[in-house]
């Protein structure tokens, strides 16, 4: 059991830009209902369809929001890294969720009840421009999402979803390497293509001397090259 002292510590720098916009009183009620929940690799945080009960903040690991469309077929809309909030915008919309949200890794997740959110942005205009920016960023992303995974072509789409991977969550320590390791499916589903069109894709990526692939590791050899075929699709 975490000691309040502590707990007031780990929200103030896991909730940083969040925090900076509360009043000491708000604080204080955002300690008392903050509470940490811990998510196995490929666990369900929550499913289309549920109904929005929690903000949710991603203090470590992988996450990620996807969709199935047509004939079960999934598409990831977007990756989270620490620290990033979601789940609120169904709340905000008085809707259920239209996507589910699932853990790529072993990951730690702030939870806050959405109704005390909503109660606290009532009363400060500080938060409340905070999940404005928020919700505007996002939108303003999907829109670019939406263009790009409809006009350009695979070898576009793939390089754009590894420099994605790689602004979202950095490189090991021979700053080559993600530093995540993704099946084949799952890219394919963050670059809206086919399983067997991604392995391919990666194969010519590989012959082109633009990345090394061992399993689902993918090292980064020509960055540049790949911001060019991303950029020119």
């Amino acid at each position: 059991m975490l000691r309040k002292s502590t707990l007031e510590r780990i929200i103030s720098e896991d909730l940083s830009e969040l925090w900076n916009a509360l009043k000491p009183e708000e604080k204080r009620i955002i300690t008392d209902n903050f509470k940490y929940e811990h998510y196995k690799k490929n666990q369900i945080i929550y499913a289309e369809n549920d109904t929005p009960e929690n903000l949710f903040c991603l203090i470590e690991g992988k996450v990620k929001m996807y969709k199935s469309g047509i004939g079960d077929r999934v598409q990831i809309l977007r990756l989270y890294r620490p620290v990033q909030y979601f789940g609120y915008r169904a709340y905000f919309a008085g809707e259920t969720y239209v996507s589910s949200v699932a853990a790529f890794e072993p990951s730690v997740l702030g939870v806050l009840p959405m109704k005390l959110v909503d109660e606290l942005i009532r009363n400060n205009n500080d938060l409340a421009m905070f999940f404005i920016h928020e919700l505007s960023r996002n939108l303003g992303g999907s829109d670019t999402k939406i263009i790009n995974l409809t006009q350009k072509h695979i070898r576009g789409r793939l390089a754009e979803s590894l420099l994605l991977l790689a602004d979202n969550y950095g490189y090991e320590d021979d700053d080559m390497t993600l530093k995540i390791y993704m099946s084949r499916e799952d890219l394919a589903n963050l670059s809206n293509m086919t399983t067997s069109n991604a392995i391919r894709t990666l194969g010519s990526f590989v012959s082109d001397k633009l990345i090394l692939v061992d399993g689902r590791r993918i090292k980064i050899i020509d960055e540049p090259g790949l911001r060019k075929i991303s950029k020119f699709g």
